[in-house]
């Protein structure tokens, strides 16, 4: 289905590209730079949640020119409602973080809850330092204050795919951030 696309040359559930590639690989480049001057003299070890953290940090990963380690926590919600904030570990780290500077780094943060929870989970591991990087924000989703120590762009209050963002696990991998289509998303609604 991922590869089915409109004559405009867009996956027929997206309405517009909201980011593009180049908009998204400029912002990378500035992030890295300021992580850059936040670390020097540090190795940083980012940690991204599976899966849709992974495209950010890679680019992420290739855009820093000082060195760096990487590593990946995956999570489920669980429960009648996923949208509660809780969540269970079903991949932990695979190097201890005690001592180390990691900088959480995520695709987009709304309301926080999933995101408090594992900085929780990663404080009780004493690095020297927690610090977050966002490439998407919604604060006016924020039920739980998170501070961000990095961030790209505010997100607008629309159901975005691409870019390591899914809708029913598939669009992930499309190098731009699109809009679905509202109309798609209403059919779905009322059961379409």
């Amino acid at each position: 289905m991922e590869r089915s696309q409109t004559a405009q040359g867009l996956p027929p559930i997206i309405e517009r590209v909201w980011l593009d590639e180049r908009q998204i690989r400029r912002k990378v480049r500035q992030i890295a730079r300021q992580i850059e001057r936040d670390y020097e003299g540090l190795v940083p070890h980012l940690v991204t949640v599976m899966k849709g953290g992974l495209f950010f940090l890679t680019d992420l990963a290739r855009a820093l020119r000082i060195p760096h380690t990487l590593d990946f926590l995956a999570i489920t919600s669980y429960g009648p409602h996923t949208h509660t904030g809780e969540v269970r570990l079903t991949k932990d780290l695979d190097e201890p973080i005690a001592g180390r500077h990691v900088i959480v780094v995520e695709d987009i943060l709304d309301t926080g809850l999933t995101l408090a929870y594992i900085l929780k989970n990663l404080e009780r591991r004493k690095p020297a330092s927690l610090r977050v990087c966002v490439l998407l924000d919604r604060p006016y989703r924020r039920l739980i204050d998170i501070p961000i120590d990095y961030k790209g762009f505010d997100a607008p209050d629309e159901f975005l795919v691409g870019y390591g963002l899914d809708w029913r696990q598939q669009y992930r991998s499309l190098p731009y951030i699109g809009i679905i289509k509202p109309e798609l998303l209403r059919a779905e609604a009322a059961g379409g």
